[in-house]
């Protein structure tokens, strides 16, 4: 029976499944007699010079020989696998705080260890069968990033929600074992898997280094829609958390050249504390997870230049609270070569706490620019607000709703120093 994860969605002309004959709607059945479920299948068993592909069309079952060179692409695009659903109930979820009214696709609560391995989705092991296992480790599937939050079983799973969730030592060692790596994640609560919960983990996941490959501690984010008692980590808290956690970067680094376990960005501005040196985050492994975002800005900002043919535009961006010190003290830096000012704004759709610039609405911004935008020639919207077609804001407001409203050009940058520096430079419009 056809899913959608198998059929054909795209078929890229040109490409050796186009001369084939594969065309759009097409359900792909087998691939050298390996039944295909989803793109990972196709890019498992697709990779060979020679394959033999059977296609359901119509009804009716098409077989067809696709000869390509080695390494180049078979051309099919198959329409997304449908997600396996998580269902733990974590006291901490960010899902479960969301209001009503937003986009669909916010609310699925993923558990998918194919998400994980494509995209880096965070999984909590908790759904794994006997058959995802062995697909894992057949087709490599790795690394994996997965939320352990406590080795202790007891903690995890008061925190998981779920009494009946498998033991997490368990199931790294079992995946450490079979050579597939991880990246793992402990998302902090206050009072729940800090302090001596917290070292604790950090000793259990290192006995598996390299295989466990780093370990980023985040803070629990929490929104005004929070239905739960547990607190959101304050000043102290963070300080507690990085002093254990630099403790033992010290030890990894001096041992291995490597830190290991890293905390996210957001630990370091509520402890007022400064940032590791940049070699502490090695390839910056964990950054999509808000580890080295900061740092990051900051060293590449250093390396930028004001454009020698800047704009004569005035220009306004804007940030959430957390970042706007470090964007501001950049901006005041090219100030003088070009006209450009920062504002920040803030978060009134998930609460005042929550300071980060990936979560800001459309309507937040709306609202915070609304009384100052006509000062200015032009708005540069940083890509981090934006999901899934680009065009998007979290509660779907479009930049074009931001042009109309707030009756100013808006002209979306690339989220670094040098996606801004490019936006203020002259162009044929100028």
């Amino acid at each position: 029976m056809a899913r959608n994860g198998n059929i054909v969605e795209e078929v890229l002309p040109g490409s050796p499944a186009d001369q084939a004959g594969i065309q759009k709607g097409d359900c792909i059945v087998s691939i050298n007699r390996k039944r295909i479920n989803d793109s990972i299948d196709l890019m498992f068993y697709g990779d060979a010079p020679e394959i033999h592909v059977s296609v359901k069309r119509k009804g009716r079952f098409k077989r067809f020989t696709i000869h390509k060179e080695e390494g180049q692409d078979l051309g099919v695009v198959l329409k997304p696998f449908t997600i396996r659903r998580c269902r733990n109930r974590c006291i901490f979820c960010f899902v479960s705080q969301l209001p009503r009214g937003l986009r669909r696709t916010l609310y699925i609560k993923d558990e998918d260890f194919r998400m994980s391995f494509l995209y880096g989705n965070y999984i909590t092991l908790t759904n794994l069968t006997q058959k995802d296992r062995k697909r894992i480790v057949e087709q490599r599937l790795s690394p994996l990033y997965v939320s352990v939050h406590s080795t202790n079983k007891d903690i995890r799973n008061r925190l998981l929600g779920n009494r009946n969730a498998t033991d997490i030592m368990k199931e790294i060692k079992w995946l450490t074992d079979n050579r597939i790596r991880i990246h793992a994640q402990v998302v902090l609560c206050p009072g729940y898997n800090d302090g001596e919960d917290l070292v604790n983990t950090i000793q259990d996941l290192h006995k598996y280094y390299p295989y466990v490959m780093s370990v980023a501690v985040v803070p629990v984010g929490l929104t005004k829609y929070i239905r739960t008692n547990i607190r959101s980590v304050q000043k102290e808290d963070a300080q507690n958390a990085i002093k254990i956690i630099q403790h033992f970067q010290r030890r990894y680094m001096k041992r291995y050249g490597d830190a290991f376990v890293h905390a996210a960005d957001e630990f370091y501005i509520k402890a007022e504390k400064r940032f590791p040196p940049l070699k502490y985050y090695g390839d910056f492994p964990q950054i999509e997870n808000g580890v080295g975002v900061v740092p990051m800005f900051l060293s590449q900002a250093k390396r930028c230049h004001v454009p020698k043919r800047a704009s004569k535009a005035k220009f306004l961006t804007f940030t959430g609270l957390s970042f706007y010190p470090y964007l501001k003290g950049f901006i005041d830096r090219i100030r003088e070569a070009v006209s450009i000012d920062v504002i920040p704004i803030v978060n009134r759709f998930f609460g005042k706490s929550v300071t980060v610039t990936g979560l800001l609405t459309g309507r937040d911004i709306i609202q915070g620019l609304s009384d100052v935008a006509h000062e200015y020639d032009k708005i540069l919207l940083p890509d981090i607000v934006l999901r899934d077609t680009g065009d998007l804001l979290l509660d779907d407001v479009t930049v074009k709703d931001i042009e109309e409203i707030i009756n100013r050009p808006v002209q979306v940058i690339d989220s670094t120093p040098a996606g801004l520096i490019k936006a203020l430079e002259v162009t044929d419009e100028d």
